[in-house]
């Protein structure tokens, strides 16, 4: 147990930073709203380690991290279509399957 006060706590206000754009700004403020406090301050804590420096350099690496995270824009998906053997081979098992049923069937 950690008897000593080393707890670190980060605060950084999204809206108020000169380092980011409008967009980026935006963007923050929508992917981290359940991580941010009502006037937008992002608050970012860390104990784990015995040290406090250890803490600060904790809670700094989580904030790259999600920055990192959160200003990463996802890949547009490309649409792809399955080849012509894939369709034909598809195409052949479900007509051998349906026979195989047909012959299975009572005829009377």
């Amino acid at each position: 147990m950690n008897k000593v006060n080393t707890k670190v706590t980060l605060r950084w206000n999204v809206k108020d930073s000169g380092l980011l754009t409008p967009d980026e700004k935006e963007l923050l403020l929508q992917k981290l709203t359940a991580r941010l406090t009502t006037d937008g301050t992002l608050l970012i804590n860390a104990q784990e380690k015995r040290s406090q420096l250890q803490n600060k350099e904790e809670t700094l690496s989580k904030l790259e991290q999600l920055l990192k995270q959160a200003l990463t824009k996802k890949k547009k998906r490309k649409a792809t279509k399955p080849s012509k053997s894939a369709v034909q081979s598809r195409l052949h098992k479900k007509k051998k399957h349906a026979d195989k049923k047909k012959w299975r069937q009572n005829r009377e």
